[in-house]
C-alpha cells in the first residue's frame, strides 16, 4: 500500500485555470464535465445523474442534502497548516491545509498518503510515487487537504485498510469541513467542488470513498486496488514477501493496527494460509463490489511492474465505469510497487495527464486534453494507445511443452540480485527480496513469437495436465508461473502467477490466467515460461514432492487495435 517513493515524476509546465466552475457530477454519459444549473435564492446545485437517482445504496450522500452539521475542530497550536477534526466515532482526525494562493474561491483536492504514512506536507513535498505535490496544486489554483489516516501520524484510532465505515467515513468528515471553509468553491451548501488524488493506500481510499459520496467529483488513484482477496491472496495464495513488508513498515512507523492486520501477516507468512475470519475481514475493505457504485469521472493510473497491486486490479475498476458510461481513462507506466528494470520513458506523462484530468473534470475545462483513453508502456518505453479496453485481439502466440519437475527449494524465483545499472530507484533495494527472477532450477517451455511484430497486451493463458505427488503437510500446493525475456533474462513486469495443484498421484487439469503483461513482441526475440516450486513473492507453499506436466499449453495475447507511440 506504499510506504516508499519509487520515483519522483518532475511537475511540467501549468493548467490553465478555468474562468468559471462547472460540475462534473457523480456520472454522465459522455466524456464532458456537466453543468451544474442554478435555482434563484439557492445557489449552485449539481445536476441529478441517471446513475444518481436509480442508485440502490440509500446510505450515499448524493441521495441526499448534506446534513450541514458543524465539524468539530481544533486548530494545533504551532502548526498553522493543521487542524484536529472530530470524526463520527470521537477517532480524531489530523488534516493538513493549504489553500490555493490569490483571492477568490477554488476548488479543493484531497491528498491521502501510502500506508504507514502521515499526510504529505509542504517541506516534505514531493510524496510517494511521484504523485502530484501540494506546491504544483496550489500554483494552478487548488486548494489542498491532506490527513493522516487513522492509526497513523497524529490521528488516533486503528487502522482498518480504507474500511468504507471507518476510513471512509472518516474522509466524509473532511468533506464536511472543507464544505465550511470560504475559500472553497462549492456546488450547493455543504458540498465543496473536491477531486482526490493519491497512490496506494491513498489510491484505494478515493474508491472506497466516491462509493459511499457523491461530493467528490474526479478522482485520480494511482497504483490501486479492486480487491484485497485478489491482491494479497491470489488464487487463496498469500503474498507473503509483501504482507510481511507491509506489516513491518506500519509498526516501524508507530501504526496502531486492528489485530485482523497482524493476525493475517503472522498465519501468511508462517502456515502460508488465513484463516477464514481473517480473509472474510480482508475482502470487505473496498471498494470490491462497491466499485459498481462508484460515478464519477477517473483515472487509473497502473504500474507494469507493481507486484503488490498488479494491472488487472485497475482493469476490473476500468471495466465497471466504463461499462455503466462513466467518464474513465487508465494509463499504465513502468514503476509502481516495484522496480522498473527496463526504460521508464517519459517520467512526466503521468503527472501531465493527471493535471489535465483534473483541469477538465474538476475546474469544468472542457478544451482540456485528458489523452487517449487507455496508454500503456512496453519493455521499451514505447506508449501503446488504445480506445477501449480490453483491446481487439489478433491470434494469440502459442507454444506446447511438457516436463517434470521436482518440488523442492531449488527450484525458486527470487530473489532480484540487483536493479538494472545505473538506476536511481530508491524503492529497488526495499523491494529486490521479494521480487520475482529468472529460476535456475524449473519446468520451462520456450515461446517463439515467429513472424509476429505486436504488442502483447492483457492476461496469458496457461493450461495444464498434469500428476503429482506431495508430502503430507499444512500449506497448500502450488506452483508458480512466470514469463521470462530471452534477451535480457528479466521476468516480464517481475510478475509471477500462483497456480493452485492437486498433488494426490491423479491426472489433473488446470486452466489460469498469468498477471497481464505489455510486451513488444518480434520476430527472433523469444520468450520463456518457467514453472517452479516457490518464490520469494509468496508464502512458501508445501515441498518435497514433484510435479509431471503431460501437457503444457501457454498463450500470449496479441493486440489488434492499438496505435504504437
Amino acid at each position: 500500500m506504499g510506504m516508499l517513493r519509487s520515483r519522483g515524476w518532475r511537475l511540467v509546465g501549468s493548467v490553465a485555470l478555468a474562468a468559471t466552475l462547472t460540475a462534473a457530477g457523480c456520472a454522465n454519459d459522455t466524456d464532458t464535465a456537466s453543468t451544474p444549473t442554478t435555482s434563484a435564492g439557492s445557489g449552485n446545485e449539481r445536476t441529478t445523474t441517471a446513475a444518481e437517482a436509480t442508485t440502490t445504496a440509500p446510505e450515499r450522500l448524493c441521495d441526499q442534502e448534506p446534513t450541514m452539521s458543524p465539524v468539530e475542530a481544533a486548530p494545533v497550536v504551532g502548526a498553522p497548516s493543521d487542524v484536529d477534526v472530530t470524526s463520527f466515532d470521537g477517532t480524531t482526525i489530523r488534516l493538513h491545509w493549504f489553500p490555493a494562493p490569490g483571492d477568490g474561491l477554488h476548488p479543493t483536492i484531497l491528498m491521502g498518503p501510502g500506508w504507514s504514512q502521515s499526510g504529505s506536507m509542504l517541506e516534505a513535498d514531493p510524496i510517494l510515487f511521484g504523485a502530484l505535490s501540494i506546491r504544483g496544486m496550489n500554483d494552478v489554483g487548488y486548494n489542498v487537504l491532506t490527513w493522516d489516516p487513522r492509526g497513523f501520524g497524529k490521528s488516533t484510532g486503528l487502522a482498518s485498510v480504507n474500511d468504507p465505515e471507518h476510513e471512509g467515513r472518516d474522509v466524509q468528515v473532511l468533506l464536511d469541513w472543507v464544505a465550511e471553509q470560504p475559500v472553497a468553491a462549492v456546488d450547493r451548501p455543504g458540498d465543496a467542488r473536491v477531486g482526490m488524488v493519491g497512490a496506494s493506500y491513498g489510491g484505494g481510499i478515493q474508491l472506497t470513498v466516491a462509493a459511499i459520496d457523491c461530493r467528490v467529483d474526479a478522482l485520480v488513484p494511482s497504483l490501486a486496488w479492486h480487491s484485497l482477496r485478489t491482491s494479497l491472496h491470489k488464487s487463496e495464495t498469500v503474498k507473503a514477501g509483501w504482507s510481511g513488508f507491509l506489516n513491518t513498515a506500519a509498526l516501524t512507523f508507530g501504526g496502531r493496527l486492528d489485530p485482523h492486520i497482524t493476525s493475517a501477516a503472522e498465519s501468511g507468512i508462517g502456515q502460508g494460509i488465513l484463516s477464514d475470519e481473517d480473509r472474510e475481514w480482508f475482502i470487505s475493505r473496498g471498494p470490491g463490489d462497491l466499485i459498481d457504485q462508484v460515478s464519477v469521472p477517473t483515472l487509473f493510473v497502473q504500474g507494469t511492474v507493481d507486484t503488490l497491486f498488479t494491472l488487472d486490479e485497475a482493469v476490473t475498476n476500468y471495466e465497471s465505469l466504463r461499462k455503466r458510461g462513466i467518464p474513465t481513462a487508465m494509463i499504465w507506466f513502468c514503476g509502481g510497487h516495484g522496480t522498473c528494470l527496463t526504460d521508464e520513458g517519459d517520467a512526466t506523462l503521468v503527472n501531465e495527464r493527471s493535471f489535465a484530468w483534473l483541469d477538465k473534470y474538476l475546474k469544468g475545462n472542457d478544451s482540456a486534453d485528458t489523452g487517449d483513453r487507455v496508454d500503456v508502456v512496453d519493455q521499451n518505453a514505447k506508449h501503446w494507445t488504445a480506445g477501449d479496453y480490453p483491446v481487439e485481439l489478433a491470434e494469440p502466440v502459442t507454444a506446447r511443452g511438457s516436463g517434470k519437475l521436482a518440488l523442492g527449494a531449488s527450484s525458486a524465483a527470487g530473489p532480484l540480485a540487483a536493479p538494472r545499472a545505473g538506476t536511481n530507484d530508491i524503492l529497488s533495494s526495499s523491494v529486490l527480496p521479494i521480487t520475482p527472477s529468472k529460476a535456475t532450477t524449473s519446468l520451462e517451455v520456450k515461446i517463439d513469437p515467429g513472424e509476429v511484430d505486436a504488442l502483447s497486451l492483457g492476461a496469458p493463458r496457461l493450461e495444464m495436465t498434469y500428476s503429482g505427488t506431495a508430502p503430507a503437510g499444512d500449506r497448500p500446493t502450488r506452483v508458480f508461473a512466470q514469463l521470462v525475456d530471452d534477451d535480457t533474462g528479466i521476468v516480464l513486469g517481475s510478475q509471477i502467477t500462483p497456480v493452485e495443484v492437486v498433488l494426490d498421484g491423479k491426472p489433473h487439469d488446470v486452466s489460469v490466467d498469468l498477471e497481464m503483461i505489455a510486451f513488444h513482441l518480434r520476430p527472433g526475440h523469444a520468450v520463456t515460461l518457467q514453472l517452479v516450486a516457490t518464490t520469494v513473492a509468496y508464502a512458501q507453499p508445501r515441498l518435497g514432492g514433484s510435479l509431471d506436466a503431460s501437457k503444457i499449453s501457454i498463450s500470449l495475447p496479441v493486440a489488434k487495435d492499438v496505435t504504437p507511440g
